[in-house]
């Protein structure tokens, strides 16, 4: 990884003309998880108090549960919740559109692509999983499991890089502002070790929530390298939960931070730089033209709007 995989220049936050009905700030966060929160938590603590009740009409705790599923896109719900009563349905439009953002540096495809199997076989090295079977048999049952893998998990980035993290690094830093998510995220996810059936219950909450700050940091500059693009976030998320990498928890955890301090060192310069990330939540309709403030901030942004002549 070199220089070039420092941020590109942020989103547009809307097309011209448009007026939307209420622009979405930083303050915009504290709704956001307040929504998020109350869905997930709320409906995990019913399934956590309720879990015979609740398996015994939804079925076992796991992908295909409901009850999971809802708790799962409570950050979603809450993100495009937001937009759609800040914008509107042109405002939605807008948003999604950042699923076709694709171009970003090779390096970072490369990293995304290799880098992180890489890092989990480097895990499950040290804890002894590295030759493990095939976790499918036949083969082919892999790609059902991807399916699902790819419905559920990589869903949440349509709240936590769709909308949480534009907000947040319009007044932080990209690391700072990928620091603040993953804690946010790493909590959110504190039900799941009290619900049998999930993949959490069998870990340790403390070194799960450092790999969660990790992962978090390391997907920072690969969402900006791609102007904010919710289809790279998406995938990154659905490569770190791949179930066709072996077993390597909690170990990949001490990898994810190694991995993260060499990001950004290699890429100090953005990742420490106010304004250097992608800010806007939503995309222009051309979506290769983009617009942005001084110093990277997007019009929608208030500091940057004052700091206008």
């Amino acid at each position: 990884m070199t220089g070039a995989l420092g941020a590109a220049p942020a989103l547009g936050s809307q097309t011209e003309g448009a007026k939307p009905r209420k622009e979405m700030t930083v303050r915009t966060l504290i709704a956001f998880f307040s929504i998020t929160f109350v869905l997930g938590w709320g409906v995990a603590g019913l399934a956590i108090a309720f879990q015979e009740q609740a398996e015994g009409v939804f079925g076992e705790i796991g992908y295909t549960n409901p009850l999971f599923i809802f708790v799962v896109y409570s950050p979603a719900i809450a993100g495009v919740f937001l937009v759609g009563r800040h914008y509107g349905a042109a405002g939605l439009l807008q948003f999604i559109k950042r699923l076709t953002l694709w171009r970003m540096p090779a390096p970072w495809w490369a990293f995304l692509i290799l880098g992180i199997p890489a890092i989990v076989y480097a895990g499950a090295a040290l804890k002894g999983t590295f030759s493990d079977p095939f976790p499918f048999s036949p083969w082919y049952g892999l790609f059902p499991a991807v399916a699902i893998a790819l419905a559920i998990g990589p869903v949440e980035e349509l709240g936590w890089r769709g909308v949480a993290l534009p907000l947040l690094q319009r007044r932080f830093a990209p690391l700072w502002a990928g620091l603040i998510l993953g804690a946010f995220w790493g909590l959110w996810h504190a039900p799941a070790f009290l619900l049998s059936g999930t993949p959490q219950s069998s870990w340790s909450f403390a070194p799960y929530v450092i790999g969660v700050l990790a992962v978090s940091v390391i997907v920072t500059p690969l969402f900006n390298s791609a102007r904010g693009s919710i289809l790279v976030a998406a995938l990154f998320h659905l490569q770190v939960n791949n179930p066709m990498w072996p077993d390597a928890q909690p170990w990949d955890t001490l990898v994810y931070v190694i991995a993260a301090v060499i990001v950004v060192l290699i890429n100090r310069k953005t990742m420490l730089t106010r304004g250097a990330g992608a800010t806007s939540v939503l995309m222009e309709d051309d979506g290769s033209r983009m617009r942005s403030g001084p110093k990277g901030r997007t019009p929608d942004d208030p500091v940057a709007s004052r700091a206008r002549p």
